[in-house]
């Protein structure tokens, strides 16, 4: 394994089906093919086996290239591991309820929890706005209608992450509160002017960027007034000179699931991963096949071979993951006789159960593809 193929592996977060470490996932993450591994519903059975599942990652990777385990650990609608752990309530509840320290306090418990099992990358907090109540992916995901609002709270949920030695993700830049269509399914389209999206969409990922989080995930969503060709995943300007150049963003940009229909019914998986890369990707979501993962994986490293520019976004990427590793102070899980206590105990529950519900509309339904 070349010093380049090494590199191209660590931009690679893959997902796998079932409750076990698959032998040919183990492999290609020893020989730092792959950088991370999130975990999604049917890899959950019970709090022990998670533990030993997410033993079984972190104890495969190199020592020079830690493996980080991610999930979607959200609360309400999204969150893939529920009772016995605390069963938490969806963010725009948490967020009206006013009291930042509170906020701060549900993404402390929530995190511990995920210390608990060893899993060190939650991609959260969600920082959309939730300015559409038709909107069938994000709505009370959000943890409020204003900017202001979603800024101050899902930065104190990011505190308390951190707090529990986690690292977080803001989530879906540039914004996905306005959306009519689910990404999940098809490629959504936000019209609003540059003007609008500055005020509103923008404003908690500069907040968030000045902040320092760790890592923010991108959006398949085509916004014309920032590119008029391509979705957020696939274009520099967005990216690269927004994100980076305007924003000042220092962490790892991660790109949604590239799974989704929004971008995988438009380019094969090679087109995608190269595209993001070069657009100023860090990280690359693949949920599965292995087959797909691979051929990421196989694209980027000939494309960097053969392109030097390629080649140096993925050694600065390459660089990002290592320190964002760093960053996370999340030790392999506790013994299982351990986990009753740290699970699910009365206070975090005690704790959940304090929220009222504060939307007053339609409440949202989840995407079939949401909370899988």
């Amino acid at each position: 394994m070349t010093a380049l193929a090494r590199a191209v592996g660590q931009l690679l977060t893959v997902g796998f089906d079932g409750p076990t470490l698959p032998d040919e996932l183990r492999e290609r993450v020893a020989t730092s093919q792959v950088g991370g591994v999130m975990l999604f519903r049917p890899n959950i059975q019970a709090p022990a086996q998670v533990a030993s599942l997410v033993a079984a990652i972190r104890a495969a990777a190199p020592a020079d290239a830690p493996g980080l385990v991610a999930i979607d650990q959200e609360g309400g609608l999204v969150q893939r591991l529920r009772a016995p752990l605390t069963v938490w309530p969806d963010m725009l509840s948490v967020g009206g309820a006013g009291s930042t320290a509170r906020t701060e306090a549900v993404g402390q418990a929530l995190g511990g929890e995920l210390a608990a099992l060893g899993i060190g990358w939650d991609f959260a907090p969600v920082l959309d706005v939730h300015t559409n109540p038709a909107n069938p992916v994000i709505g009370n995901r959000a943890f409020g209608t204003t900017p202001g609002a979603v800024a101050t709270h899902a930065l104190a949920f990011w505190r308390g992450l951190r707090a529990a030695g986690l690292v977080g993700c803001g989530k879906h830049f540039p914004g996905h509160g306005d959306t009519r269509t689910d990404s999940h399914l098809e490629l959504p389209v936000v019209d609003h002017d540059l003007g609008r999206l500055r005020a509103i969409e923008l404003a908690p990922f500069a907040a968030a960027a000045a902040a320092g989080i760790e890592s923010i995930m991108t959006a398949h969503v085509l916004y014309p007034a920032l590119d008029p060709d391509r979705p957020a995943t696939l274009s520099r300007r967005v990216l690269t000179d927004l994100l980076r150049g305007q924003l000042g963003f220092r962490g790892v940009i991660v790109s949604d699931d590239l799974g989704m229909k929004a971008v995988a019914d438009r380019y094969p998986i090679e087109e995608l991963a190269v595209q993001a890369v070069a657009a100023g990707a860090d990280v690359l979501l693949i949920r599965e096949p292995a087959d797909r993962q691979r051929r990421a994986f196989e694209a980027l490293v000939h494309g960097a071979e053969a392109d030097a520019g390629l080649r140096a976004r993925v050694m600065e990427s390459a660089a990002r993951v290592a320190q964002m590793k760093a960053a996370c102070r999340v030790p392999m899980p506790v013994a299982a006789e351990q986990l009753e206590a740290r699970l699910g105990t009365a206070a975090n529950r005690a704790l959940a159960s304090s929220f009222a519900s504060v939307d007053p509309r339609s409440p949202v339904q989840a995407s079939p593809v949401v909370d899988a």
